[in-house]
């Protein structure tokens, strides 16, 4: 951890002090992946890491306020998956290579942080603004760019200027999410991880490009 970090109150944590913070974080985490959001107590929180719910309360207003921490922590990361799209090609055999990192680079973070994006997902449903927020900041991180790459490809008359580039880049996200946070489910039907990426990459293929990729 870098930087300043403040209590409740305001002063400045020492280094010891953001090492409990963090790990009141860590263990909040694992406890998120593990039982519902609802269901997680300050005390629970507290017990785990070795501290008491004072300490807890030093540093967070609650357990909601500690979860946004975690959130906005994920967000930033989540930042970096703009670099799977922007500035890649989507023309010829590159644009295959560009449709099976982004599946890949987005199943893996979905899958490193699917507990806390599950309560995100869980705040925004029920019109939690800070939810809303920073679940959109996520998705815009690969919306934006695949949105460029569509009026991109118009620019150069290889996909139909009929086509709204944001419908497009918004689907194909949609479509990431929803299956990247059923990757358990998908073994229920005879789908393994293997099997789903190609497939997935495909149709982000066809979607960005309206074309098959090229062999």
């Amino acid at each position: 951890m870098t930087g300043q970090v403040r209590t409740v109150d305001g002063r400045v944590a020492g280094r010891r002090g953001q090492a409990t913070r963090q790990k009141l974080l860590d263990c909040l985490s694992e406890m998120l992946s593990s039982s519902p959001y609802r269901d997680v107590k300050v005390i629970d929180v507290a017990r785990r890491a070795g501290t008491s719910p004072a300490t807890f309360y030093q540093y967070f207003p609650d357990v909601e306020g500690a979860v946004l921490e975690i959130a906005e922590e994920m967000a930033k990361e989540g930042a970096e998956l703009t670099e799977l799209v922007s500035g890649r090609s989507w023309a010829g055999k590159a644009a295959r290579q560009t449709s099976e990192d982004l599946v890949d680079g987005f199943l893996d973070f979905w899958r490193r942080h699917d507990a806390i994006l599950r309560v995100v997902d869980l705040g925004a449903a029920e019109g939690d603004k800070r939810f809303y927020k920073i679940r959109m900041k996520v998705l815009n991180a690969v919306t934006n760019p695949l949105t460029d790459a569509v009026k991109e490809l118009q620019s150069k008359g290889r996909v139909d200027k009929d086509v709204n580039p944001a419908a497009v880049a918004g689907a194909m996200v949609v479509m990431l999410v929803g299956a990247a946070s059923h990757q358990k489910g998908f073994q229920t039907w005879g789908v393994k991880a293997a099997e789903l990426r190609p497939n997935l990459a495909l149709l982000v293929h066809l979607g960005i490009t309206g074309k098959k990729p090229a062999k």
